[in-house]
């Protein structure tokens, strides 16, 4: 005889197991889990200076759906890039210097450029003041 309620159980618990996990894994630092594609330039108190390196079919500053504080990106190198983000996916395009800016948040990013993308990202440590 099958016993189906602790199947469903052991089902139930394998999901969460594996959303902890992955919630987990988002969370973890990035120059910490790759650290050959990211490297810390400059930290203190207030902002951290990230590099990032990212190939063909990576992601331009993270892998995966990722999040960042807000913070302040400064291309290397020209960069085409699948951005999603919201539910919405659009293609950026952006040349060797642009510097932009983002509100904290989640993401997922692609470099579809067909070669090496670099840039620095600007991370700020404390809350917008009011």
């Amino acid at each position: 005889m099958t016993n189906f309620p602790r199947m469903r159980s052991l089902r139930i618990f394998a999901v969460a197991a594996i959303a902890t996990f992955s919630l987990a894994l988002s969370a973890q630092d990035a120059t910490k889990v790759q650290p050959r594609s990211y490297q810390v330039v400059f930290e203190n108190d207030e902002v951290r200076v990230i590099r990032y390196a990212a190939l063909p079919g990576m992601g331009v500053c993270g892998t995966g759906v990722h999040s960042h504080p807000r913070h302040l990106t400064i291309l290397l190198t020209p960069a085409r890039v699948r951005v999603t983000e919201n539910g919405k996916t659009f293609v950026a395009v952006n040349k060797e210097g642009d510097v932009f800016w983002s509100e904290a948040g989640r993401h997922e990013t692609e470099n579809i450029s067909g070669r090496g993308v670099r840039s620095l990202i600007v991370e700020f440590k404390r809350p917008r003041k009011s």
